[in-house]
């Protein structure tokens, strides 16, 4: 019986995977949805440049990943992109914050650091995204590629969970103040927390913080 578990078993990275996109995806969409209303209701800016500013920051979102990607190839390889692109996210929401707390006192200011943190965030996403997906083939040993079908379904339902959370929540927490645009940066820094660990050891505080977030979901 034990036996039969261990052959048919999915790694443990699977989860930490399906918990880290879970949460960049939370991040992500959740931070879409605030973003026209803040450009208009905080930055005072029409709704045409508004939509404008979004159309383009999705379309370089889809972009970029191709230059992760070869950079990835090329260069860095997939961990040390990942790293990379969720520590760039992280900034780059930290960013968007930091624009929500001063655009009472300088509007100009704060228009900067919104353009600056869409452009961390937009580079991070292209180092992030192609890397992590591809991570989930190498968990599986040749003579376990059968596997990757169901590994790649559980990968994808964290990536639908935590867009729909992501839509679901930030909204109603979204006019409160800044507290939305903090919550979301915390989200970030805590999705870099574990993947940091996930690099230098799959077990310990990765195994006690991500799995009883899997179970509750």
């Amino acid at each position: 019986m034990t036996e039969t578990q261990v052959k048919t078993a999915h790694p443990k990275g699977l989860w930490v995977l399906f918990g880290t996109e879970m949460w960049e995806r939370f991040n992500f969409y959740g931070m879409r949805t605030l973003l026209v209303l803040f450009l208009v209701n905080s930055l005072m800016m029409k709704e045409e440049d508004a939509s404008l500013i979004y159309g383009g920051f999705l379309g370089l979102c889809y972009l970029t990943p191709m230059l992760g990607g070869f950079i990835s190839d090329r260069f860095f390889g997939n961990r040390n992109c990942i790293m990379l692109g969720g520590l760039m996210m992280a900034i780059g929401q930290l960013m968007l914050f930091a624009s929500a707390s001063v655009f009472g006192e300088n509007l100009g200011l704060a228009t900067t650091i919104m353009y600056s943190g869409l452009g961390v965030i937009i580079f991070g996403n292209g180092f992030f995204k192609p890397n992590i997906s591809s991570m989930v083939g190498s968990l599986y040993p040749k003579q376990e590629k059968s596997k990757l079908d169901t590994a790649f379904t559980i990968f994808y339902m964290g990536i639908n969970l935590g867009a729909f959370l992501g839509q679901f929540i930030c909204p109603l927490i979204g006019d409160v103040k800044s507290v939305g645009a903090l919550m979301l940066s915390v989200v970030a820094f805590i999705g870099m927390f574990l993947l940091f660990h996930f690099s230098v050891d799959g077990d310990n505080v990765v195994k006690t913080i991500i799995y009883p977030i899997i179970y509750a979901s």
